[in-house]
């Protein structure tokens, strides 16, 4: 990282009004026991124009609402007459080692919940011994992100921009030494978000001044966050995407750029060659769609709706892990799921119907717009300390144990 980039951090990070905005936000950490908990203060801090992104879906939301309840309609099915002194959690996913089944995924505008957010998340994660996933389409640099993780970061690639755009992207990360490539295949077109047309976050970006104005009184209501908006720089470009010119791609709509850049099974070739390290295949929801990236050499795919924000109606990814899984057992491409996680024991069930581990997204991102860095390290910590109380009371010592038996499917 170069002195202007560390200056740059250090000016929004360390300003007299942003360090005022951490010990007010992080004292209230004391009162988040769950991430919903965290999520309620995510609520009380940031305007709702801002936080619909985070907290909304596709279309009606359905399959949003799906996912997690997929999760909350699973009942467990202890082993008791055993006792663990300690729980193994460590494990080992795309060659990286980390301290429990639980990465940070990539989520789009991190940088408008809190200064330099993406890089503070990295920060959260890698001190907790876990990988981090930047997306493309996030306000810090990519190299500040790496710089700022004591452990793997990876990097999640869309193809915005086209062929000369992406590689020289994959390129930087290379060179920044993330450990592996993520590539989302959901995203063919952005998904109809509703929620976000009808709070007007179109107009709050891109409007004229007194489009700007009604958003006002919302604004005055979260003055904490406005000001560290304010202090990071207002509204952020996506420098990870170096147009032809050279100069960054400007925050707005980039729903046609999406449509134009969807990624197809063929780009993976020319990706490979110049990624030249190990590929995460990332929106997998039918088995057919799995066995294709096990072909095509993936290290390990992730079984994603991308939170219900693409597609609405699909199924919940609980359940399409309950149909992917047996496929692929005894193969070298490793399982993950997303979607609907929001305790340890989500991730129990997950571990226990066949994913090796799980990416969260709204959990930790609920941490970063409610306290900053204490906030994502309070999100992890939480799940790690679910995920150990239910493997004991379920008579699980270690990871491998979760299985099918531990889990039953539940309709009141």
């Amino acid at each position: 990282m170069n002195e202007s980039s560390k200056k740059s951090i250090q000016q929004a990070l360390l300003s007299p009004c942003h360090q005022s905005t951490i010990r007010r936000w992080s004292a209230r950490l004391d009162k988040c026991f769950t991430i919903s908990d965290l999520q309620r203060l995510f609520e009380k801090r940031i305007p709702p124009v801002v936080g619909d992104y985070f907290l909304g879906g596709a279309s009606d939301e359905r399959t949003m609402e799906d996912n997690v309840a997929a999760f909350e309609q699973t009942r467990f099915a202890p082993h008791y007459g055993v006792s663990h002194q300690t729980i193994e959690m460590t494990t080992t996913i795309a060659g990286t080692d980390i301290t429990m089944p639980i990465i940070a995924g990539p989520i789009g505008s991190l940088r408008t919940l809190w200064p330099k957010g993406e890089a503070v998340a990295a920060k959260a994660a890698g001190e907790a011994g876990t990988i981090c996933t930047l997306s493309t389409l996030t306000g810090t640099r990519l190299e500040e992100v790496k710089a700022a993780s004591p452990h793997d970061c990876w990097f999640q690639l869309y193809l915005v921009g086209g062929k000369d755009v992406a590689i020289k992207g994959i390129e930087r990360a290379k060179r920044a030494g993330y450990s592996a490539l993520v590539l989302t295949i959901d995203t063919p077109v952005a998904g109809l978000r509703y929620r976000d047309m009808r709070n007007g976050s179109a107009e709050a970006i891109n409007g004229s001044i007194f489009q700007k104005l009604k958003f006002a009184p919302q604004m005055m209501r979260h003055l904490s966050w406005l000001t560290s908006f304010y202090h990071d720089g207002g509204l952020m470009e996506f420098p990870n995407i170096e147009l032809p010119g050279g100069e960054p791609m400007p925050y707005a709509d980039i729903g046609n750029q999406l449509q134009q850049s969807a990624v197809t099974w063929g780009d993976l070739e020319w990706i490979r060659e110049v990624w030249q390290g190990p590929i995460i295949i990332k929106g997998i929801h039918t088995v057919h769609d799995a066995l294709k990236a096990t072909d095509a050499g993936a290290a390990a795919i992730v079984i994603s709706n991308h939170g219900g924000r693409q597609l609405d109606r699909v199924l919940p990814t609980l359940q399409m892990l309950r149909e992917i899984a047996p496929h692929m057992k005894g193969r070298s491409t490793e399982v993950l799921v997303d979607g609907g996680i929001r305790s340890g024991g989500d991730v129990a069930i997950a571990l226990a119907t066949g994913a090796k581990a799980v990416l969260i997204g709204r959990a930790y991102a609920f941490g970063l717009g409610a306290a900053g860095e204490a906030g994502v390290t309070a999100a992890l910590s939480i799940l790690k300390s679910e995920l150990e109380h239910t493997m004991r009371q379920l008579g699980c010592g270690r990871l491998e144990d979760l299985n099918e038996s531990h889990v039953l499917d539940y309709r009141p």
